[in-house]
């Protein structure tokens, strides 16, 4: 039974294989994603050099890692899960990067309080490429429209796109339109694929790879 650290490396070692292939070598970032792991099954993980982290929910962050970035100040954290506008307040003042804005009223909140508190995580708008009524995120027909609002009437810096595809479904082509869109909003950074399809999502250009179970086991 491997443990966590040993499935980091292996999955490290993936990116590295994939990103080389697909000629873009140091061009992808892991984000190790977290959710319902503790401090203590963090830790390991932090000794062995990563620093980038994904978390889906503000409440349970804010339970773990204000403990952990005092010890590890270097470390970078992502809201990866959806945002309600009543924890504006709190994703700012916690989280480096927030991937998840998919709609007017939030990107009008995150303003407020980015100003209000003089913080501004870099942000991400969220695509719901398969139009799944479960699932967060904007219209992918909506999206370039979206983004322009997001920089012109909020004043956000939207840095780029994140999508996850219909579990059921190739994620081949979600992730080629993700890449798309992101040209046609003119955005840099595509936060795709996790732990059953990241190297596909390299292959298309995901500049950033969310990846949960395949480092912390199952949940």
């Amino acid at each position: 039974m491997t443990n966590a650290v040993e499935r980091l490396e292996e999955v490290r070692a993936k990116i590295e294989h994939a990103a080389r292939d697909a000629n873009r070598a140091d061009a992808v970032t892991l984000v190790a994603v977290s959710k319902t792991f503790d401090a203590d099954a963090i830790r390991p993980v932090l000794d062995a050099g990563q620093r980038v982290f994904g978390e889906n929910r503000v409440q349970e962050a804010q339970g773990k890692w204000p403990a952990l970035r005092a010890a590890y100040p270097d470390l970078e954290l992502h809201l990866i899960g959806p945002l309600q506008s009543n924890k504006a307040k709190e994703a700012v003042a916690l989280f480096d990067v927030i991937e998840t804005i998919d709609r007017e009223k939030i990107a009008a909140e995150l303003a407020k309080e980015m100003k209000r508190q003089g913080k501004h995580p870099r942000l991400y708008v969220q695509v719901n490429t398969g139009l799944e009524d479960q699932k967060a995120g904007i219209d992918p027909r909506e999206t370039v429209a979206f983004v322009k609002r997001c920089r012109e009437t909020h004043g956000l810096a939207i840095e780029g796109l994140m999508a996850i595809p219909p579990a059921d479904e190739n994620p081949g082509p979600h992730f080629a339109l993700l890449e798309k869109l992101a040209r046609e909003a003119r955005v840099e950074k595509l936060s795709m694929g996790m732990s059953g399809d990241f190297e596909t999502a390299i292959q298309f250009g995901a500049t950033s790879v969310r990846v949960g179970s395949a480092i912390f086991g199952s949940r």
